[in-house]
């Protein structure tokens, strides 16, 4: 299980509004930071910026400002795809913990993009909320007109919420309503869209970031290595996605992975100086990032299509690095 839940606002927590789905952000790697959009007339057009996408390595990458989501993009990268990312935080230092409203949890799309660059490769960023479906669509529609095409999709981000660890009297139906919108219903509208596009082009690998939550008994309490009833239903419907989508598409080239990611001692686990409180030992955000480009770019993960890929162990066991 993934550290909780950091903010249930709509909007970034740094007030900007949602970037254009069909605009670019790139940040130079030096100097001050400095925000450009790609015009159109910055793009190749039609036949010849079709070919050129198609022979490039594309990823999109949901909730990746920090944590497993950033390095899930960056290890993407290193592996030679270029990569969409999309968070609600849009500048390293405006996110706010959720419990604490004067902690700041560090990471930023800004920085996730630099990261990507600095390996070679492009980066695309889109302010995104999965409570607000406009967004949500905008976000798939621009990686998909930027790229012209995904080979990957890592559906990583969550509902940010109290609610997800609330107890079973004290939940409050619109809240829960909220968790599921973010964590069911709002996955389902990225990977029908997405999953559209790869049918079309023949292939494509979709991976989903679930939670022990969904089918295990919490070790605690709540605040003592459990969680929140709402938060293991919203998981545990989020998990059954990627057996339906390998039986019905597996045989229209599309491959589809379960990763249960473990504890993982996030950014905001860290600025909590929560890291030593749960009862198993903590992995790092890079570990799990480095299974995911295993699972994007290696046949030899072909063993789990359709089921669940135990990160911190298959990292070892495939003698990965990160």
């Amino acid at each position: 299980m993934t550290s909780a839940p950091m903010s249930d606002s709509i909007m970034p927590a740094n007030g900007v509004g949602p970037i254009p789905a069909n605009s670019m952000m790139r940040i130079p790697l030096s100097g001050p930071m400095a925000l450009r959009y790609a015009c159109e007339s910055e793009q190749p057009k039609g036949r010849a910026r079709l070919m050129s996408a198609k022979q490039q390595k594309t990823a999109l990458v949901t909730g990746a400002s920090r944590g497993i989501g950033k390095a899930s993009a960056i290890a993407l990268a290193r592996a030679g795809f270029d990569v969409a990312v999309s968070a609600r935080t849009l500048s390293d230092g405006s996110g706010r913990d959720m419990y604490d409203p004067d902690l700041t949890i560090p990471g930023g799309l800004d920085t996730t993009v630099a990261a990507i660059e600095a390996e070679g490769q492009q980066g695309a960023a889109f302010v995104m909320d999965l409570l607000d479906r406009t967004s949500v669509e905008a976000c798939i529609d621009g990686a998909l007109e930027h790229f012209g095409h995904l080979d990957v999709l890592v559906n990583n981000a969550i509902f940010q919420g109290k609610v997800s660890m609330t107890p079973i009297l004290e939940l409050e139906e619109p809240e829960v309503h909220k968790l599921f919108e973010g964590n069911v219903f709002a996955q389902m509208a990225i990977t029908e869209r997405v999953l559209a596009a790869m049918l079309e082009q023949g292939s494509g690998t979709i991976v989903n970031m679930i939670s022990a939550s969904a089918y295990t008994d919490p070790p605690g309490p709540i605040g003592k290595g459990g969680w929140g009833m709402a938060y293991a239903m919203s998981k545990g419907a989020f998990t059954r996605m990627t057996p339906h989508i390998h039986v019905e598409h597996g045989p229209d080239g599309i491959r589809a992975f379960s990763i249960d990611p473990g504890y993982v001692i996030t950014e905001a686990a860290r600025a909590r100086n929560t890291a030593g409180s749960f009862p198993y030992p903590g992995g790092e955000p890079a570990t799990i990032g480095a299974v995911v480009a295993w699972l994007a770019a290696s046949s030899d993960a072909d063993e789990h299509l359709g089921g669940i890929v135990y990160a911190q162990s298959e990292f070892k066991k495939q003698g990965l690095s990160a």
